[in-house]
């Protein structure tokens, strides 16, 4: 229920920023016919982008589950490297949120943290670890615009910085089991890749670190080496 709400208040924003958009273009237009174009103009400065999480370098065994997924969103300050402002360098801020659905149990004793493979026959419902990130995206951005329209092609590519503010892991059975794991990583960055035209395009992440802590060892004897790979939709709008 909460992922359909998630996807029907994305679409709400995004199509109401579509609008939004149109009326620009408009307007643009309509200073074009009057010969008052803006040759000062910036492009893409909010983003809203939803994603499918996946977990590589799992441990044996280990598989997701349920639907991970992320949303981020955001600003840009959007600055033009050429007198045709078609090359740009972006810098930003923003909210990412991440979910991670999966069978690997974690269990806080005394001792600190261990990590296993929740044993066959448990009866859960849910096995899930949750990321609140702090996110700054360095982007070097071609594009098709000109100061006549909005509607164009592009092709963004940089690294993504981020700083895990807050985490939680929830584990969901006999009992109810929420805690904030201090094993993850708080400092993390990735590659990262958008392109295509007009409203919708194509987005992917891939993590450079890991998302837990060095040496951190599973019960099965395996070092956990799990990174982020996002592959998603971001949408852009001024």
């Amino acid at each position: 229920m909460k992922i359909q709400l998630l996807l029907i208040s994305f679409c709400c924003f995004t199509g109401s920023l579509g609008v939004q958009a149109q009326e620009k273009e408009d307007v643009r237009l309509s200073l074009s016919d009057t010969s008052r174009v803006d040759d000062k103009y910036r492009e893409d400065q909010v983003y809203v982008g939803i994603t499918y999480n996946i977990l590589l370098n799992r441990p044996a065994d280990v598989k997701q589950q349920n639907l991970s997924r992320g949303v981020q969103v955001g600003i840009i300050k959007d600055m033009p490297l050429n007198a045709a402002r078609n090359v740009a360098l972006g810098i930003g801020l923003g909210y990412g949120f991440n979910s991670y659905f999966h069978n690997l149990q974690m269990v806080r004793n005394e001792g600190g943290m261990e990590y296993g493979l929740i044993p066959e026959g448990t009866d859960y419902k849910r096995n899930k670890m949750d990321t609140h990130v702090l996110e700054v995206p360095i982007e070097f951005r071609w594009r098709t615009s000109t100061a006549r329209s909005y509607k164009f092609w592009r092709v963004y590519a940089g690294v993504r910085l981020g700083y895990v503010f807050s985490n939680r892991y929830k584990f969901l059975g006999d009992e109810t089991v929420r805690f904030s794991n201090s094993d993850i990583r708080k400092f993390q960055s990735g590659l990262q890749l958008s392109a295509g035209y007009n409203t919708w395009n194509f987005y992917v992440y891939y993590g450079l670190g890991k998302l837990f802590k060095d040496d951190i060892i599973t019960t099965g004897g395996e070092v956990l080496e799990m990174r982020a790979l996002k592959v998603g939709i971001i949408f852009y709008a001024l």
